[in-house]
């Protein structure tokens, strides 16, 4: 039996497995990824339109008065109505009350003041309202009424 029989031959390594097609577990990784970014985005997108909704309510309502005044009783009006999605009853606050819920957490770091603050409290009862006070109001009173209707 010397000679005859089977050579042998060293043992061979198979092949790497290749990159392509991935294990089944990496297409379900995939797809619950791609889920994520699609329920994301969704959100993102409903949220976004809250937010330009509630600008166009906020400035077609207050271009519709045509006082100074009359702004700043539309302004409080839409106000009023937003905090009630804050806080149970908020629209019918009155005087500090009401101005320190304007104020808190304010986008942009607060900035109501005593002008603004006052012209809230007392502007749509004045003989006059100038309306530089008004315009300083606005974008404050904006922010705060965009940021309050997207709340739930």
């Amino acid at each position: 039996m010397s000679g005859a029989g089977l050579p042998l031959r060293d043992v061979h390594v198979p092949p790497a497995p290749p990159w392509w097609p991935p294990a089944p577990g990496w297409w379900l990784l995939l797809a619950l990824l791609a889920a994520a970014l699609v329920a994301w985005a969704a959100w993102r997108w409903r949220r976004d339109r809250r937010r330009r909704l509630a600008g166009r309510l906020f400035d077609r309502t207050v271009a519709a008065a045509a006082t100074p005044a009359e702004q700043v009783a539309a302004i409080s009006s839409l106000l009023r109505r937003a905090a009630r999605r804050v806080q149970p009853g908020a629209d019918l606050l009155a005087g500090d009350a009401w101005l320190a819920l304007l104020e808190r957490d304010l986008p942009g770091g607060g900035g109501l003041g005593e002008g603004p603050a006052g012209l809230l409290r007392d502007g749509a009862f004045r003989r006059s309202v100038d309306g530089r006070e008004v315009d300083a109001l606005r974008p404050i009173a904006r922010a705060r009424f965009v940021d309050w209707m997207q709340r739930r």
